[in-house]
């Protein structure tokens, strides 16, 4: 039987990396495509570029805390952010659905203005598209990025260290299942919304106390889990998180123990992850809590050089087990 594709070949988990690997890092690979970052940093006159790609299919369309149109602009702002570039400018291209209402457009097209004042990139170039009803499901965006990386700032997830922290800049899982409760139609009280936000002036005044930063990453799709095992991959490290460490908001971790749900692989849009030198974890924790977007930043665990590409979560209980990459497909479609 030949194979397909499946939604969980989307899901950023295991299926997602085997189709990376397999159908395009094999036929295309290149020494900037081979560090499988969130952006290629390109070698120009006077310094480097950070470059970025990404499309957002996201559905619903508009959600508590966002839409598909902030999402677009905070998804490429942090993957350049997190590759150590300062976002400068950003292209934006629709496919739109025939029979989309004018007004969603023009309210989706506020928000991306809103989020790119407060990114403070621009938006230089453009494209859109029309297709048939019945086959973009209303919207769907494509955005790349251009941002200029910070003379002496390296970081990759191939630069972790063995006595690195790691540093979370906030509760988990809040953006998947903000669309998992609107998607379902689940009511729930609480302060149930998407994390979606742009990060750069947050990183900006990390790099600022620690330009010795080893590697960030946001950690959407597929969760933390997943970002944590790709790093340790990356680097051949290992990793011990503790589970008491993790912030989970208290309605997030309510509807993940209704659902039998794991927050550690829901996708997050607002967030962070940091490796660090341990001595620097003090002053970035204090940068970072005085941000709205770091507030509740922890350091969440250490990387070791035992079990080299794994990841170790210490229970509550003194117990350890494998926290594995996501294998399934929790929630397709969620950015």
């Amino acid at each position: 039987m030949e194979e397909r594709i499946l939604m969980a070949h989307g899901s950023g988990g295991k299926l997602s990396h085997e189709l990376i690997t397999q159908c395009f890092a094999s036929k295309l690979d290149n020494q900037w495509l081979s560090r499988m970052d969130d952006a290629a940093v390109i070698d120009c006159a006077g310094g480097q570029l950070a470059f970025t790609t990404d499309s957002y299919v996201v559905t619903p369309l508009f959600f508590p805390g966002g839409d598909i149109g902030k999402l677009a602009v905070c998804g490429t702002v942090n993957d350049l952010a997190v590759s150590g570039a300062v976002p400068q400018y950003l292209s934006l291209s629709f496919i739109l659905e025939e029979g989309l209402l004018i007004a969603d457009l023009e309210r989706v097209i506020d928000s991306i203005q809103r989020t790119a004042a407060e990114a403070n990139v621009a938006i230089v170039t453009g494209d859109t598209k029309v297709v048939p009803h019945g086959k973009a499901d209303g919207i769907f965006i494509n955005t790349s990025g251009i941002g200029r990386v910070l003379p002496d700032i390296k970081v990759s997830g191939s630069n972790v260290r063995a006595g690195d922290a790691i540093i979370i800049s906030g509760n988990v899982g809040d953006h998947g299942m903000t669309i998992m409760a609107q998607r379902e139609g689940l009511r729930f009280d609480g302060d149930l919304a998407s994390d979606c936000a742009p990060l750069n002036a947050l990183i900006a005044d990390m790099l600022d106390v620690c330009p010795q930063m080893h590697c960030m990453r946001d950690p959407t799709r597929g969760g933390v889990a997943t970002t944590l095992n790709e790093i340790a991959a990356q680097s051949g490290v290992g990793m011990l998180i503790g589970d008491d460490t993790i912030p989970v908001r208290p309605s997030v971790r309510a509807l993940c123990d209704m659902l039998g749900l794991d927050p550690l692989y829901v996708a997050n849009e607002g967030k962070l992850l940091a490796f660090a030198p341990a001595d620097a974890a003090e002053s970035l924790l204090g940068v970072m809590h005085a941000s709205k977007y770091g507030r509740d930043a922890a350091v969440i665990g250490t990387v070791t050089a035992d079990n080299p590409g794994q990841v170790v979560l210490r229970t509550k209980l003194g117990t350890s087990r494998i926290l594995a990459m996501l294998a399934g497909d929790i929630l397709p479609r969620i950015c």
